[in-house]
């Protein structure tokens, strides 16, 4: 019997990027690098060309188009990532003439979502996110077709959903938001369930690779999967956090954030989003060992004031500090926290940044109530969080956290 196991051969990628001077072309560039690792690919080498404005049929001039032809064959390239959206006509034109699979940077992320999203909200928005970016790329069944479904950039649908005409996948498209709806109506039921019984949310945002999962493991053993890679945390995840002065909080950890990450990607992952923007306290994470942190934290901001985070508390935390400087710049922000989600380091200044950042709806105190008042002992019980209960001569002493409402009721008996 023959045992031999065979390895998968890793895709070998050239990245191209175009500089319009839109954006810094650069730091995209680099970025993409990891984007592509992340897929699962090895980027082999990347090329670069300056343009006043984009090539309507092939993107980048026909001489330099040559110039990539010949380093697919030199470099034994078997696929090529433009690090922006291409048009239909562009991918088709540019695969003709270098006679190399070609995909873009949306279709790179829309790629890497599908491998990384586990829960059924997840699959499904990264199906409709697919499904809406390949509507208008769908001419037929011909090459780009069959291929679908295949490698890098094909992941998520495959070929048996889109090898039927535009009806169909507008159809499929329209039992996805449904389910969607029903996905966010659950989970719209959770939140105000927790809201009722007073359950403080604070919400883990920030870049991609930010260390972001790495946090919310150390802080609550959640055993979210924590990697190296971009996009390794796509759907939220809530866990209990006991602060130091006995409050529990909900800690959920959300979608990492990418530059330039495409509008209709925004929309099909507004939903965990959300959850940041529908939290008490926002902890908008980066790593501090970036040499773009400052601007992460400020697109960050910038993102959750777009949602509507103006009147919550953001924190700025700057994760990864035990491999910075300790005199770097990005040290001196002075209202961030500065911690390592490896070593612990920070963990308590954290911890102490949050609890003074609680909203006024809890409240922990001590309360002496009268014996015939036994009974609301029951009911801080079933609607608050009861610390201690010690039976006295003079009557029960409780120590408690208490939501508002109850502590206006309570607050006579305060020692």
């Amino acid at each position: 019997m023959d045992l031999t196991v065979t390895e998968e051969k890793v895709t070998r990628a050239l990245l191209v990027s175009v500089d319009t001077g839109e954006y810094d072309a650069e730091a995209s560039l680099n970025e993409l690098f990891e984007l592509t690792e992340s897929a699962g690919a090895e980027p082999i080498a990347s090329i670069s060309q300056k343009l006043d404005r984009l090539e309507s049929a092939t993107c980048v001039g026909s001489g330099k188009l040559d110039e990539i032809k010949n380093l697919c064959v030199e470099l034994e390239i078997d696929l090529l990532i433009f690090d922006l959206e291409l048009s239909p006509v562009q991918i088709r034109n540019i695969e003709q003439i270098t006679d190399t699979r070609t995909i873009d940077r949306t279709m790179l992320i829309l790629d890497i979502f599908a491998l990384r999203a586990k829960t059924k909200e997840g699959k499904l928005q990264v199906e409709l996110a697919q499904l809406k970016y390949m509507m208008p790329r769908l001419t037929g069944k011909g090459v780009e077709m069959s291929r679908l479904g295949g490698g890098i950039g094909t992941r998520g649908p495959g070929e048996t959903k889109l090898e039927t005409d535009k009806r169909h996948i507008r159809r499929r498209m329209e039992t996805l938001k449904e389910q969607l709806k029903d996905v966010e109506n659950h989970r719209n039921e959770l939140r105000k369930r927790r809201e009722k019984d007073g359950v403080i949310t604070t919400a883990i945002v920030g870049y991609t690779n930010a260390g972001k999962s790495t946090l919310m493991n150390f802080l609550t053993d959640a055993g979210v999967l924590a990697q190296d890679k971009l996009f390794a945390t796509l759907d939220p995840t809530s866990r209990a956090l006991k602060l130091p002065n006995g409050v529990t909080v909900m800690l959920i950890d959300t979608v990492g954030l990418v530059r330039r990450l495409p509008h209709h990607l925004v929309e099909a992952f507004k939903s965990t989003l959300e959850e940041a923007a529908l939290s008490d306290i926002i902890l908008n994470v980066c790593d501090a060992s970036s040499e773009e942190s400052r601007l992460h934290l400020d697109v960050t901001e910038e993102l959750l004031v777009s949602l509507g985070c103006v009147d919550k508390p953001i924190i700025p935390v700057l994760n990864k500090c035990d491999l910075v400087d300790k005199n770097a710049d990005i040290m001196r922000i002075s209202d961030a926290v500065f911690i390592s989600a490896k070593t612990g380091e920070g963990i308590d200044k954290l911890l102490e940044k949050i609890e003074e950042n609680l909203p006024l709806r809890v409240k922990r105190v001590k309360l002496l109530l009268p014996f015939d008042k036994a009974g609301l002992t029951s009911k801080i019980r079933a609607s608050a969080t009861l610390l201690s209960e010690n039976y006295t001569e003079n009557g029960i002493e409780v120590e408690a956290i208490l939501d508002e409402m109850l502590y206006s009721k309570l607050k006579e008996y305060e020692i």
